[in-house]
């Protein structure tokens, strides 16, 4: 394929970035909305008490933003959609006693259960702060004080822009690269290297033999998982589910895989390793990443959908169990034919993830094999459900 000129970079979406990576580094945001503004930090920035240069906004007028999930974990009640900003007295700031709002890994503190909610209704700046927090790959939480005029915060940036982020940037991805990479599980292979225009990470398509001449091509939407894909991890189907995608391209002749940047159903490596601790302390997947204060599954196909017409396909065969893909897919134009079923043998460590998916996801895995006790090798052979 042509590979585009890369697009300019747009001064909504640089603006986002360097936001983003100034909580990252545990420097001031200052988010403007319909109202007066207000300073922010992430409050994972807090947890260690190594920053200097925030004691003025932890201090003062402080407020907690976290979200309905978070605060339904800890048991108070919360529409789980919305963030609320709660009120935190000075000792609240301590790293120790933060860490019992914010990092649900830390070691257990006094209770906070008869906490009161400040705000009962969404707060526009407290959501845009959140995911702020979320596009630096930190937990979803924040700390918000009401502007102050010895304060110099490191960026400034509308709600509006923070929320229209994602989608804005996705669709700024072009290809800026191109090569023919041979795959052990199929030769004729090209790899296109997508970027959006803010510099976000690149997002890639694998193109097994000629897709784009096909009228629906076998097509598979995965979601990078560095555990799965590359250690071969036996806590989730990742990488079954990559190659055999690979593998059933190569027999169709033709096909074309989207590599997507977003690890842990879209939380990001470091949150989903904190899950996986969760997972270990008896909660589902699902639960812990609503202890964390994500929700179920924080992805978002719309890079998805502007990678393939990019590459000119407007018609697929979707290779999933995830009728969410299905649905986003059209949402976002792409017309899908059919669904391909993708299932492979569960495993004694994978075999309670893959029934989260199943009951809680509404993934299309069959429950009573997932049910079924394992072989000898501790293996489970599913069905189509």
């Amino acid at each position: 394929m042509d590979i585009a000129a890369e697009p300019e970079p747009s001064a909504p979406l640089l603006a986002v970035q360097h936001a983003a990576r100034m909580l990252r580094l545990g420097g001031i945001v200052r988010i403007q909305g319909d109202g007066p503004g207000l300073d922010v930090i992430a409050a994972e920035s807090l947890l260690t008490d190594a920053r200097q240069a925030v004691p003025a906004l932890a201090m003062r007028g402080r407020r907690l933003a976290l979200t309905g999930q978070r605060l339904a974990s800890l048991g108070i009640p919360a529409d789980r959609q919305a963030v609320y900003l709660l009120p935190l007295a000075r000792s609240d700031s301590m790293p120790g006693r933060l860490a019992m709002y914010v990092d649900p890994t830390a070691p257990a503190g006094e209770s906070i259960e008869t906490l009161a909610l400040s705000a009962p209704t969404p707060d526009p700046q407290a959501a845009a702060a959140v995911e702020l927090c979320k596009l630096a790959g930190l937990l979803p939480a924040a700390i918000l004080s009401p502007l102050d005029a010895d304060t110099t915060p490191g960026a400034t940036v509308s709600v509006e822009r923070v929320m229209a982020y994602r989608r804005l940037s996705a669709s700024t991805l072009r290809p800026v690269s191109e090569a023919r990479v041979p795959l052990t599980d199929a030769e004729e292979v090209r790899i296109v290297a997508f970027r959006p225009a803010d510099g976000g990470p690149d997002q890639f398509a694998i193109l097994v033999g000629e897709p784009e001449r096909v009228a629906a091509p076998l097509t598979r939407l995965h979601s990078e998982c560095f555990t799965g894909d590359f250690l071969a991890s036996l806590r989730c189907d990742c990488g079954d589910q990559l190659r055999g995608a690979v593998r059933r391209m190569a027999h169709e002749g033709s096909g074309v895989l989207l590599y997507l940047a977003q690890e842990g159903r879209g939380i990001g490596l470091t949150n989903k390793l904190r899950a996986y601790l969760l997972q270990d302390q008896g909660l589902d997947t699902v639960e812990a990443n609503h202890h964390l204060g994500f929700g179920g599954d924080e992805r978002d196909f719309w890079a998805a959908a502007a990678m393939l017409r990019q590459l000119g396909i407007e018609r697929v065969r979707l290779l999933t169990n995830n009728p969410t893909k299905i649905s986003q897919l059209r949402q976002y134009g792409i017309e899908v034919a059919s669904r391909v079923p993708h299932i492979f043998e569960a495993n004694a460590h994978n075999r309670d993830y893959l029934l989260t998916k199943a009951l809680r996801s509404g993934h299309l895995l069959a429950v009573d094999d997932l049910q079924k006790p394992t072989n000898g090798a501790g293996a489970v052979q599913l069905t189509v459900a």
